[in-house]
């Protein structure tokens, strides 16, 4: 359950860097690296992005970021669940005090013949 919590809070960032066509760094939480063809810094932006050889390509997944859940924004039914299951759950961890028999009151059957005898029924 926290690595889920952890995972659903965390923003996570791929950055891959292309150069030709042909993926030359990939880069997890931080920038990639470039493979050093950069075009002259003083031509204008629009310029440098037509003529260059290199693309970067950036995938950012935004983690969540309100965690706080009040029992009051719940409906009644939910509630009910929460309250149910968490009771359940507890109760299968408590052992008895002594061990239950349910017919401990009743004899066991008369047997007036022998079964294996009459069907021949004997293991080897």
């Amino acid at each position: 359950m926290v690595l889920l919590l952890l995972a659903s809070t965390t923003s996570w960032k791929v950055e891959k860097h292309f150069c030709m066509g042909h993926l030359i760094d990939i880069a997890f939480f931080s920038s990639a690296q470039d493979c050093g063809m950069a075009m002259n810094m003083d031509s204008n932006r629009s310029n440098e992005s037509e003529n260059s050889c290199c693309s970067n390509e950036i995938i950012v997944i935004d983690g969540q970021d309100d965690l706080k859940l009040a029992i009051n924004d719940l409906d009644l039914e939910q509630q009910l669940f929460l309250v149910t299951f968490t009771s359940s759950y507890i109760d299968l961890f408590i052992g008895l005090k002594e061990q239950v028999v349910p017919n401990e009151q009743y004899p066991p059957p008369l047997l007036v013949k022998d079964i294996y005898v009459l069907d021949q029924v004997f293991l080897i």
